[in-house]
């Protein structure tokens, strides 16, 4: 092959174009590399999530995906350490032969995207700071990373925290980069706090569809003592066209007794203390005449299971949007999608999952409006067409952020744009 067919194949083009470093060193000297000439860079791992923000158009690809693999792992300890892009589902097998678990229970966008299970890797789980539906019990995902270590957009190398709860002097830094979507370092190594997994689990499903009885429900239920890590109301589908009527299917269990709507509760634990906080709820929520179902421990384990995988969108050509308010807003929220939208209400009534057909910018600032009015933000999880302004911030924090990018990333190299065009 001659110099210039060589210069111009595809192979060559993507060699230099994309940078796989395998070590937090070379890491380092790449984006020191990097900062010298100015190039702007999209950080990537797996890719599970590349869908979500702002498309981007980088001079580079760092691509971190061989940084992979168990650092260090005591169970007694209640800590896991691991490359940055070691995947979710390796670490979870790892925990899992030790009765133990990541307790914010990451989300798995896999499913709507391409119909099948991924996770993604520990890096991109923090850069998201996306939480299962025990979050409003166990906190998010940044509650959970006790240590990182990273590069910033100079190339220096960033430790912060520990391998212990109360290790922390000066800034959390854990806390400020979890969320920030890739923007202000790349991560090499991540410290997560794991817990251990619960006994048994049940799921009581209270069969509901009056908008202000569930609001109440849930209001009842953030309240009471009975430890519940799990709340999430399935309303029935629009009946529409535009909607994959998958619903049913998914939520298709031998002891979920009535079709409808229905509100669902997770206990927990020993069985005989789920048992004794069932029958304790029962009371508390006035249940008595309501129509109810039972989930066992292993249909109650896969309900949740569906319920994070965001199965009920899956594969969905609409765009999905993902929406946190008040919990006591929660019945103005529903009272604006009626029965038009196809949706479901985790987190006690907090956080809600909206798919939209149709989606422009006019529709897109309409909701957005309405959601800043409740107190509320909105993220954009899938899009159908392209749009601007796909995460909710105000003037103050944008800011904010913008001073906090400088000061991680001072050539502002790191994934530009991907979450606001200007930062």
């Amino acid at each position: 092959m001659s110099i210039e067919v060589r210069k111009n194949s595809q192979i060559s083009q993507d060699s230099d174009y994309i940078l796989r470093p395998d070590n937090e060193e070379k890491v380092s000297q790449i984006i020191k590399d990097l900062y010298k000439k100015n190039l702007p860079t999209e950080i990537i791992g797996s890719n599970s999530k590349s869908f979500i923000g702002n498309k981007l158009q980088c001079a580079k690809i760092l691509d971190l995906s061989k940084l992979s693999g168990i650092v260090e792992y005591l169970p007694e300890e209640l800590y896991i350490k691991v490359k940055a892009c070691t995947p979710i589902a390796n670490i979870e097998e790892v925990l899992k032969k030790n009765n133990q678990q990541l307790s914010f229970e990451p989300i798995d966008f896999g499913y709507i995207s391409s119909s099948k299970s991924n996770k993604g890797t520990a890096a991109g789980c923090l850069s998201c700071n996306f939480s299962g539906s025990r979050r409003f019990k166990s906190g998010s995902v940044r509650d959970h990373v006790l240590g990182f270590r990273g590069v910033n957009g100079k190339g220096d190398t960033i430790k912060s925290g520990g391998t212990v709860v109360k290790n922390v002097t000066g800034y959390d830094l854990s806390k400020l980069i979890t969320g920030s979507f890739g923007t202000l370092i790349a991560l090499t190594e991540i410290t997560f706090k794991v817990l251990p997994t619960k006994d048994s689990s049940s799921t009581l499903v209270i069969h509901e569809d009056s908008k202000e009885e569930i609001a109440k429900l849930f209001n009842n239920i953030q309240s009471s003592s009975n430890e519940i890590s799990g709340s999430v109301f399935v309303p029935i589908e629009p009946n529409n066209k535009k909607y994959i009527q998958n619903r049913e299917k998914i939520f298709s269990f031998n002891d979920l007794k009535n079709e409808g709507p229905f509100l669902a509760v997770r206990m927990e634990g020993s069985k005989k203390s789920i048992d004794e906080r069932i029958r304790d709820l029962t009371i508390e929520l006035n249940l008595k005449n309501k129509k109810k179902s039972l989930l066992d421990v292993h249909q109650s384990l896969l309900f949740w299971e569906r319920i994070n995988n965001l199965e009920i969108f899956s594969n969905t050509q609409n765009s999905l949007v993902r929406i946190v308010i008040p919990p006591f807003k929660c019945i103005d929220l529903m009272k604006y999608l009626n029965r038009d939208y196809k949706y479901y209400i985790d987190w006690c009534g907090s956080l809600f999952w909206i798919e939209i057909p149709d989606m422009n910018e006019e529709k897109l600032l309409n909701i957005k409006d309405y959601i800043i009015r409740l107190g509320g933000y909105l993220t954009v999880i899938k899009n159908s067409t392209p749009l601007n302004d796909i995460f909710t911030i105000n003037e103050t924090r944008l800011h904010i952020s913008k001073k906090i990018k400088e000061s991680f990333d001072p050539k502002g190299i790191f994934n530009p744009g991907k979450m606001y065009r200007s930062v």
